[in-house]
């Protein structure tokens, strides 16, 4: 176990918080006020991890905190307190082994598969095909080219969406328009590198295995997440206009060059954090009961 000193772990708590702060504060006024983001709300209601709990620092699986303070963590799910020192259980760490399995089979899975960056983010605009004037997603966001224009879209190009919670949420006439039609028992099967929504969810994977994964990866993803969702809704079928988010109009051939441009760097940075991610799985395999 690598202990650190009362100095050492809540000078790293308090940076945490600090960067959490800076992300999440926005978020929170407007919250507080009742103002809705079509954008940024998605990461805390899609995801169930709240900004309280993002906010709260872990050392991670293997590191000590010494001191009468670190007792605070007793009072969390996964502690323990041996000779003076809190640290993760190891006992607690048995008990989720089956979830850091699937985890990393998951990770090593997508890396292992060619990325595809060809969809251009039509998903979201078969979320909202054939729907009509009912079928605004996200609260009062008008469509950019009206349903008709939006419909039109979807019929000019194939679907590929690969992410089957993406692909849940189709409607009922683009469902048949994908080129594979998804189920979650395939999801091993099928998620790929480049899919930006699979990206996102490493900002899932790992606060599923908190408190064994340390805090900074867990921050990470999440501000790649950010990042990832900032791009998806910026090549969605919606005018953000009056949010300041420039579109990328993928009805077009300038668009979805720049989509693919922009969803490459997104994969590449994907690629390094999924790295991580499979790593960290990896030492909490070796370390568990």
């Amino acid at each position: 176990m690598h202990v650190l000193s009362p100095a050492e772990w809540t000078d790293q708590r308090n940076r945490h918080r600090e960067r959490v702060d800076a992300i999440v504060g926005p978020h929170l006024a407007r919250k507080a006020h009742g103002d809705k983001h079509p954008v940024i709300d998605f990461l805390f209601t899609y995801y169930s991890f709240r900004p309280g709990a993002l906010r709260r620092w872990h050392p991670g699986f293997g590191v000590g905190l010494d001191g009468v303070q670190a007792r605070e963590y007793l009072r969390h799910t996964g502690y323990i307190e041996r000779d003076g020192v809190v640290t993760v259980d190891p006992d607690f760490l048995a008990t989720r082994r089956s979830t850091v399995e699937f985890v990393l089979s998951l990770v090593t899975a997508t890396a292992a598969r060619p990325a595809n960056l060809n969809c251009f983010g039509l998903h979201e605009w078969a979320m909202v095909y054939r729907t009509g004037q009912d079928g605004i997603r996200h609260g009062q966001v008008p469509l950019r080219l009206g349903h008709g224009g939006t419909d039109a879209v979807v019929e000019s190009m194939q679907l590929r969406c690969t992410h089957y919670d993406a692909f849940r949420f189709f409607t009922p006439d683009a469902v048949p328009r994908n080129a594979r039609l998804l189920e979650r028992a395939d999801q091993l099967g099928s998620e790929q590198p480049g899919c930006l929504h699979a990206g996102m969810d490493l900002y899932k994977w790992c606060y599923k295995l908190v408190p064994m994964m340390d805090s900074a990866l867990v921050l990470d993803c999440f501000e790649h997440a950010v990042a990832a969702r900032e791009l998806d809704m910026r090549a969605s079928p919606y005018d953000l206009a009056d949010l300041d988010y420039e579109p990328i109009r993928i009805e077009e051939p300038v668009g979805r060059a720049e989509y693919v441009r922009l969803q490459s760097e997104i994969a590449a940075r994907s690629a390094e954090l999924r790295a991580r991610v499979a790593e960290h799985c990896r030492e909490l395999l070796v370390a568990a009961p």
